[in-house]
């Protein structure tokens, strides 16, 4: 199975700047060893297992709050698929393949 999960999580009310915050929870996706790219507007991440994705969620949130944030907004999109993992790499690759070949 491959799930591929766009996450989007922040605190609120911590003011303007918060990749202070942020920044650990990526630093948490990247210790969790499961494939991840940082976008401008949140993290796509994949794993094996529903599970799994919703663990990182749960930890993400968890971090947030014994950071002291009180309120946290957060958007998950998840695509959750039957077959290998890789489709981090591939859904993109096979758009830019398309790019080149026009």
């Amino acid at each position: 199975m491959s799930v591929l999960v766009d996450l989007s999580i922040f605190p609120v009310g911590q003011g303007e700047h918060l990749s202070a915050y942020v920044a650990p929870i990526v630093q948490l996706i990247a210790d969790s060893g499961h494939p991840y790219r940082l976008t401008a507007m949140g993290t796509l991440i994949e794993t094996e297992q529903l599970g799994d994705a919703t663990a990182l969620i749960e930890r993400a949130h968890a971090a947030l709050s014994e950071a002291g944030c009180e309120r946290v907004y957060a958007t998950v999109k998840l695509d959750i698929r039957q077959g290998p993992v890789g489709r981090l790499e591939q859904k993109t690759a096979s758009v830019e393949a398309r790019l080149a070949a026009s």
